[in-house]
């Protein structure tokens, strides 16, 4: 007898519960949408708690406000915009640029214009002219991605250091040199009074950039970035992509320039200005390039096939001894061309507190 009156009693209070949260609801008056919209971004916000812990990530926010006050918050900014270097950064420190990106912009206006003048007067006249100009805009695209690859990412930055040597490090003023024993070889690490460290074996710091680079090339003025450790193999890919596209383009021009001249009756070089000015400016202007990149490209392959860095082979610092690091032609090729890809050490997007560059830095 008592178990139905507990259970009507039970009954009646979930009722009364339910009629209470419909009061509220229209108290308040939310709409069913509403209370919809509030549960889902609450269910959203619940998630991203969740991910977040998860993944240990922790937003910039939460990271400024330090802990004395909740009120005191420490200025943070992008690293790239501290940089002692003279890089020019954009997308917010994604791309690194050289000092002067102008020289890239020149370069990409020639190979430009190149690819115009032969899509519309040198290969109108060639069998086979769709085919010929097609293929002339594929070199070109491929020689603009290797070229603006090479020419936006960290060429191998080493980060800098804020503390100076200590004492025992000096001699008269002047900072010692370190003495290394890497496979097997005893290197000299020099200091560098610029970034503060004692540079990776095969470093330099380019004056240029004000950068030191890992396995320093050289400083490309045609592309205005350094070439070093991370972007060399993509240096070459383009030198021999830039050789093709230029012969490429010197061979059908010549090709033109020998149809007028079987058209013109045998016209000599004065035929040619009045004729197919164009083409003969094009003819003359890709032999040059062909010439110079293509000089270039061997040099390089020496280089790799010896494994000396440009920096090294113009400064002779090895002089008549053996080159340390040549291990055989089929292993340097290895060594420089297949080689697991190096991240940057650098993260240049990241937050930092004033101007202290050595935080967030990515060792390796």
């Amino acid at each position: 007898m008592w178990l139905p009156c507990r259970n009507l009693l039970k009954k009646s209070a979930e009722v009364a519960q339910v009629d209470a949260v419909i009061e509220i609801v229209e108290s308040q008056n939310l709409s069913l949408e509403e209370v919809e919209i509030d549960f889902l971004a609450k269910i959203k916000k619940m998630l991203f708690n969740l991910w977040r812990n998860v993944v240990g990530t922790r937003t910039l926010n939460e990271d400024n406000v330090t802990q004395n006050s909740p009120g005191d918050r420490t200025k943070r900014v992008r690293l790239y915009h501290v940089w002692p270097g003279k890089n020019v950064f954009f997308l917010k420190g994604l791309l690194i640029c050289g000092p002067d990106p102008r020289r890239l912009l020149l370069t990409i206006v020639s190979i430009s214009l190149s690819s115009l003048v032969f899509s519309v007067y040198v290969a109108k006249d060639i069998k086979y002219s769709s085919i010929i100009v097609s293929f002339c805009l594929l070199l070109t695209l491929i020689v603009f991605a290797n070229l603006i690859i090479v020419s936006v990412i960290d060429p191998g930055i080493i980060p800098r250091n804020d503390e100076l040597p200590s004492p025992e490090s000096t001699k008269n003023g002047r900072i010692r040199s370190k003495r290394v024993i890497i496979d097997g070889l005893e290197l000299k690490l020099k200091y560098c009074r610029s970034c503060n460290i004692y540079r990776p074996p095969r470093s330099c710091h380019c004056v240029v950039c004000d950068n030191c680079v890992e396995k320093f090339d050289h400083h490309c003025p045609w592309i205005g970035q350094c070439i070093g450790l991370r972007n060399y193999r993509l240096y070459v890919l383009l030198l021999v992509m830039a050789t093709i596209y230029f012969v490429y383009i010197f061979a059908f021009a010549c090709l033109r320039m020998h149809h007028q001249k079987n058209v013109g009756n045998g016209m000599g070089l004065i035929g040619l200005v009045r004729d197919c000015p164009e083409t003969l400016v094009l003819a003359c202007f890709s032999f040059a390039s062909s010439c110079f990149v293509s000089g270039l490209t061997c040099y390089h392959v020496y280089l790799i096939a010896t494994n000396q860095t440009a920096y090294e082979n113009f400064r002779q610092l090895y002089g008549s001894t053996k080159i340390p690091f040549d291990k055989g032609v089929v292993n340097n090729i290895k060594e420089v061309l297949l080689a697991p890809w190096r991240p940057s050490r650098i993260n240049f997007r990241s937050e930092i507190c004033g101007t202290d560059h050595t935080e967030y830095v990515i060792e390796h």
